[in-house]
């Protein structure tokens, strides 16, 4: 899924995907036309077994509800009759229906928040509240901060692969330090080098439950394109670590994911958090103006997620001391220039990113040839990795010029605050871009909390 400029996979998404292990129809008992296309044809072979497997789950997840369930599933095969020898159709109904069986499963067995829960959102909403009379700009950060687990946790790396070839580490061989026998033993009875095979991976010890004995929390990073790396919980099980998933689905393996975060394009971390002796994941989803933070249930399917919204407003600048792109040389802006790009930055209300600007007219006044509209109406395709957050016209002399400013999803440190860049270019013309960065200093405008499916994707 891709989602303000990242790519974000999520565990149900990658379940839905995973290869059916169940048999399909038995094809020796094949009578009707509709049975016969389906054993003529592998594709059609397959998602008659995924179905049957999705199925499956489901009855065995929700034995109340299981006459209505087979119910459903009769009038479904019913349905499925009239498509005859149209493979197009079969497809079409199949997808379809193993769509709605596996919402019903994740419906089913997904964690439902209860009044704990709930607290623990409340609180932490008003620890933001507080934090932002001490320090503002780090409200989140600093009442995370009161919460997280700073202890009992044990992470080691897996073992280099002795194939130069292999992008991906192997399953340690010797105890890492710091991990008792019982832990080592455990560790090595669970069948973890399949998890290793997918990249990159890490290995924490934290107790999860609150049972006494630590969990393990695996993280593979697995690269491509958005620098992925994917996240999955074990929980400690008497003799073994059992994967997160395996109650709910015995068909899940390698692959899954509890959360993932990418290092391209997204401001994206997470923390341990204990409250009202439960331990959560906090995951924060920036942007521009906006963090989300979602409290996660680390051993459970997520689909209803305390969520807490902060927003932010910002006092943007345009620095006298610059630098070019091209060699990192530094410059002084002249005084006239740094004006009309501070002003234009007011004027276009991008310090107040609830407030969008739109633009329904030209941003620079179409040329009477009528040639190239398209290019005065916004400042044009970015880059993947660079959030936009609005384009505006910018008057230098008597030229009118169109500017984008551009963010990194809300990154934002101690020292420079909000590091962006306005991004100049004149409508018509071959000239090169011009590129200015951009200081800001931000507030908090507004802490709200809901229990959420918005982010229910992202797990």
């Amino acid at each position: 899924m891709y989602i303000k400029g990242r790519y974000i996979v999520s565990a149900c998404a990658l379940l839905f995907f995973q290869q059916a292990q169940a048999s399909g129809m038995d094809c020796t008992k094949a009578v009707s036309v509709v049975e016969t296309t389906i054993c003529a044809n592998k594709p059609l072979y397959e998602l008659d077994a995924q179905m049957a497997s999705i199925y499956g789950r489901l009855i065995r997840a929700i034995a109340p509800g299981q006459a209505g369930i087979k119910t459903a599933q009769r009038e479904w095969l019913k349905t499925r009759e009239a498509c005859g020898e149209d493979v197009d159709c079969l497809n079409r109904s199949y997808s379809h229906r193993i769509e709605g069986l596996h919402a019903q499963w994740i419906d089913a067995v997904a964690y439902q928040p209860d009044d704990t829960d709930k607290q623990v959102m409340q609180d932490l909403q008003q620890r933001i509240r507080a934090a932002t009379k001490v320090k503002p700009e780090f409200a989140l950060e600093r009442a995370l901060g009161s919460l997280t687990i700073s202890k009992g946790q044990t992470s080691f790396d897996g073992d280099p692969n002795d194939d130069p070839s292999e992008d991906h580490t192997l399953f340690p061989k010797t105890i890492p330090k710091a991990v008792t026998q019982d832990e080592w033993k455990a560790l090595t009875a669970s069948g973890l080098e399949a998890d290793a095979e997918q990249g990159r991976a890490s290995y924490t010890l934290v107790d999860l439950d609150g049972d006494g004995q630590r969990d393990l929390l695996i993280a593979t990073y697995t690269g491509g394109t958005g620098l992925f790396t994917f996240y999955e919980t074990f929980r400690r099980d008497g003799k073994r670590f059992t994967r997160r998933l395996t109650p709910y689905d015995p068909e899940s393996g390698a692959g899954s994911s509890l959360f993932s975060v990418s290092e391209r394009g997204a401001e994206q971390w997470a923390s341990w958090i204990k409250s009202h002796g439960r331990t959560y994941l906090a995951f924060r989803n920036g942007s521009y103006g906006v963090d989300e933070l979602y409290l996660i249930n680390p051993l459970k399917i997520n689909r209803q997620i305390p969520t807490i919204t902060v927003r932010y407003d910002y006092q943007l600048t345009v620095p006298h001391n610059q630098n070019r792109e091209n060699d990192n040389t530094a410059y002084k802006l002249q005084p006239g220039l740094q004006k009309t790009l501070s002003q234009a930055l007011t004027k276009s209300n991008a310090g107040k990113p609830q407030q969008p600007s739109e633009h329904k007219s030209p941003l620079c006044p179409i040329p009477a040839s009528g040639e190239g509209d398209d290019t005065y109406y916004s400042y044009g395709a970015g880059y993947y990795v660079d959030e936009p957050v609005t384009d505006m016209p910018v008057i230098i002399g008597k030229e009118c010029y169109i500017a984008r400013l551009i963010n990194w999803y809300g990154r934002y440190g101690d020292k420079d605050g909000l590091y962006a860049k306005l991004m100049l270019r004149k409508p018509g013309s071959t000239d090169p871009e011009q590129s200015y960065s951009v200081k800001g200093r931000r507030h908090v405008t507004q802490v709200s909390s809901e229990i959420s499916t918005r982010g229910a994707e992202l797990f």
